[in-house]
């Protein structure tokens, strides 16, 4: 992957962008995108622009690491707006099981972005404690995956899993603030 990314990170910072600008970029981007073609029931063009607008999280990072600049700025900056993506995506399928009526769809969506923050805060919160909290069943990357398929596989008709894969990110979302809970309880105990 890196034979990919490594160039147009290289061009880019010759011409002088940081990665700050590219991660602004693709959380700016990626939430246009979603909060435009989601609740209008675009969901093939809907993941194509926010994919292209998500390389800007290998772009970013690997533009830091060949500058030298990667460190907790670019982490903080990183992390906080992978929220407001996140956010935006579940509130465009908000929006679209609104405008349809598929109630389904709607609460699953906020299921899903409530435990999605909250699995975050943990991690944070564990780390503000002196702890840990990188475990669990469903990370973000599994948890986009997942409401990804959901989202493709309404595009080519199959409207149930639309609200299944919602519904399963939240449900996921639940066991993984547990393990992360538990995980913490385990290191401050010790």
């Amino acid at each position: 992957m890196s034979g990919i990314i490594e160039p147009p990170a290289r061009g880019l910072l010759k011409i002088g962008v940081s990665p700050d600008v590219i991660t602004v970029v693709g959380c700016v981007g990626a939430s246009a995108a979603a909060l435009w073609f989601l609740p209008r029931g675009q969901f093939a063009l809907a993941l194509i622009v926010i994919g292209a607008f998500a390389i800007s999280d290998l772009l970013d990072g690997t533009m830091a690491r060949m500058r030298g600049t990667s460190g907790p700025w670019g982490n903080f900056l990183d992390a906080t707006l992978d929220r407001v993506t996140d956010g935006a995506v579940f509130a465009g399928l908000v929006m679209y099981g609104m405008r349809v009526d598929l109630p389904w769809v709607v609460s699953g969506a906020l299921f899903a972005v409530v435990t999605g923050q909250v699995v975050s805060y943990a991690k944070a919160r564990a780390e503000a404690v002196g702890a840990t909290a990188n475990v669990g069943i469903a990370e973000r990357a599994e948890r986009l995956m997942i409401t990804g398929a959901g989202v493709l596989l309404a595009a080519f008709g199959l409207a149930l899993a639309l609200p299944a894969a919602l519904w399963l990110v939240g449900a996921l979302g639940v066991i993984t603030v547990v393990q992360r809970i538990l995980h913490v309880r385990g290191q401050l105990r010790a």
